[in-house]
């Protein structure tokens, strides 16, 4: 009787141990599943969003190089940048239908210029500004500040000035380097006197060195200023300037060797905009 009681026990006692093992690796199967998930999360929520090229009818396709960009897309983005960056009228962009008749006068905005002081550039250049890049931004402005004539800002109608870039042509995109582009522009400077219509024309003919940069959609709030939503529209393009040279025009603009291209940029140097 007492050994049918132990062998009772023990089987008791070996079904339930085998029951706590099952357990036991379910519990930890699932912590293992619960893990896994947990890495394959975190790793969607840091990959870069796919990159989407914009052809020239505007419809966006996916990219299966993170750093390619059409040729015509990046043109464009010279094209809307540059506008922005020199044509000042001396007046804010309207927000409504009432400051289209009367539009209020730009400000400007105070930099800090090389030689140590501080000059106004107009909202529209400061704004553009954001799609160059950080460590070129600083010196380009400084630069543009020390261009603008103080007249842009006048109130009184007998010294107002206003200016404008004429681009006359933006060269086919040349790829230097993987997701870089030297892009080359002809376009002239008019600045004009409001009292009297007299015009200064200053050359403007450019290389543009583009790169190609993620940009993460941020959500912009409602409460947002339409400053923040302009700066914000330069940086959706997944395109930057990171340096402008004097354009060389020794020769036809694909044909150059990099010597002549050395030989243009040493010779105007004192007139480049460089990092």
């Amino acid at each position: 009787m007492v050994n049918l009681l132990k062998k009772k026990q023990q089987r008791t006692g070996s079904v339930l141990t085998t029951f706590a093992i099952a357990t036991f690796s379910l519990h930890l199967l699932v912590l293992i599943l619960f893990i896994s998930q947990g890495l394959q999360i975190r790793q969607l929520s840091l990959r870069k969003p796919p990159s989407f090229v914009q052809m020239i009818d505007g419809k966006p396709i996916a990219a299966t190089d993170d750093l390619a960009r059409d040729p015509e897309a990046i043109r464009q983005f010279i094209s809307k940048t540059m506008t922005s960056m020199f044509n000042w009228s001396g007046t804010l962009p309207p927000k409504n239908f009432e400051e289209v008749t009367k539009p209020l006068p730009d400000p400007g905005i105070l930099v800090k210029t090389s030689q140590g002081g501080s000059q106004k550039v107009t909202t529209s250049s400061w704004v553009a500004s954001f799609a160059l890049s950080e460590d070129f931004r600083k010196g380009f402005l400084s630069a543009i500040a020390q261009i603008t004539p103080p007249e842009i800002f006048a109130t009184n109608p007998n010294q107002a000035m206003s200016a404008q870039l004429i681009i006359k042509r933006i060269y086919p995109p040349k790829q230097i380097a993987p997701g870089k582009w030297r892009v080359g522009m002809v376009a002239d400077i008019i600045q004009k006197k409001r009292s009297d219509n007299r015009t200064k024309i200053t050359t403007f003919n450019k290389d543009l060195l583009v790169q190609a940069v993620d940009s993460f959609a941020y959500p912009l709030d409602e409460n947002s200023t339409n400053l923040q939503k302009a700066i914000y529209s330069n940086r959706t393009d997944k395109l930057e300037i990171y340096e402008i040279r004097n354009l060389c025009l020794l020769d036809e603009y694909s044909n150059l060797t990099e010597e002549q291209l050395k030989q243009c940029t040493n010779r105007n140097k004192s007139d480049n905009f460089l990092r």
